[in-house]
């Protein structure tokens, strides 16, 4: 402060303006750790000319996170190798940096987590931190693996659950007609899920 010749406000002054950047950085650091990507991803790395079925200018509208303030939900459908993962990872990322609460999991995960909490007895609590907690939940391969009726249910509760009250991000590579097939061929309970998607 001397050698800048700073006044005692002026030094104090960039003290609390460098606490305050620190404390946001601890948080954003914080909260990336919390949301469990696997991998860090930026819309700035991804390959536009692999989101054929999107417009690039619908899919940078996502990252204004708008989505997230209105409880909407983002499916992004396609084959395998088009970046659906990268793109849901990268909204979740801009989420964090803005100070939202993320979560990432596969639906396999999710699955098994909460089939185990249920069996434990910890199924609501596991429910409340886990799902209900974050304000922005991605869950990634979305019917890549067939459920049981048990496990069906367990994801529409989810799915029920999370209905207008935060906001999710589905990843799959099969499309919603073929949907009935991976919720253990319960038409009924896969249309009422996708009502809500």
């Amino acid at each position: 402060a001397v050698d800048q010749e700073w006044s005692y406000m002026d030094f104090l002054e960039h003290l609390l303006h460098e606490e305050k950047l620190a404390r946001h950085q601890r948080k954003q650091a914080m909260y990336t750790r919390m949301a469990a990507f696997p991998a860090v991803k930026t819309f700035e790395e991804y390959d536009f000319t692999f989101a054929t079925g999107a417009p690039q200018k619908q899919l940078q509208s996502l990252r204004s996170l708008s989505f997230i303030e209105r409880n909407e939900n983002i499916v992004l459908l396609g084959p395998s190798g088009v970046g659906k993962t990268h793109l849901a990872i990268a909204m979740g990322y801009e989420a964090v940096r803005a100070g939202i609460k993320v979560r990432f999991t596969t639906a396999a995960d999710l699955l098994l987590q909460l089939s185990t909490a249920q069996r434990q007895g910890r199924y609501k609590t596991t429910l409340q931190r886990g799902v209900m907690a974050p304000r922005l939940l991605i869950i990634d391969e979305t019917g890549y693996l067939p459920f049981s009726q048990e496990e069906a249910k367990l994801f529409f509760q989810v799915i029920a659950k999370r209905y207008e009250k935060s906001a999710m991000i589905l990843t799959s590579n099969l499309p919603f007609g073929q949907w009935d097939q991976t919720f253990a061929g319960d038409a009924a309970l896969t249309s009422a899920m996708l009502d809500r998607i």
